[in-house]
């Protein structure tokens, strides 16, 4: 599969939006699929009260958390200089979590796949995950290895790829 290039500045050495666009599309489509499976075909797994509401009101967290790391880690970064100078972005969010953007959207998914209240709805959440870890091992961290060596590999030591977390020794 070849990504659009899709380059701020010459000389620049990653795309603005990487892999992210297909990976979030293949996310979606768990999610989507999922809720088709087991709340339409199937008909399994819905959950009755007080589960549901329990189930409903995490999504709703994990829909608004998720709106947030988004938007952090995509429009108050100032990551597309970052990418654009060729410079590896390891302050703010992302002293938090190395992928933010990606985060935010899994967290969104799963929000939205919880507000079905439907248990087998989870493994939406781990499928995703799982999505996510492969794809990001197999293209954008083999890209950041590449361009900045031992600075992203010390970065990757202190940072979760996935899950925000406090951020790690300097």
């Amino acid at each position: 599969m070849k990504l659009k290039k899709n380059y701020i500045r010459k000389g620049q050495k990653l795309p603005i939006w990487g892999i992210g666009p297909y990976m979030i599309g293949a996310m979606g489509a768990v999610g989507v699929i999922g809720i088709a499976l087991f709340c339409f075909i199937l008909e399994e797994g819905s959950l009755k009260s007080p589960w549901n509401i329990v189930f409903r009101i995490v999504g709703g967290f994990l829909i608004a958390l998720g709106i947030a790391v988004w938007y952090i880690g995509a429009i108050l970064s100032g990551m597309d200089d970052n990418i654009a100078d060729n410079r590896l972005k390891t302050d703010g969010i992302y002293a938090w979590v190395r992928n933010p953007m990606y985060s935010g959207w899994w967290m969104f998914i799963t929000g939205i796949c919880l507000m079905w209240a439907n248990s087998w709805l989870l493994a939406t959440f781990l499928l995703n995950w799982l999505i996510m870890t492969v794809v990001l091992k197999n293209t954008e961290e083999k890209w950041l290895l590449e361009l900045y060596g031992d600075e992203y590999a010390e970065y990757r030591k202190r940072v979760n790829r996935c899950i925000p977390w406090f951020p790690g020794k300097q």
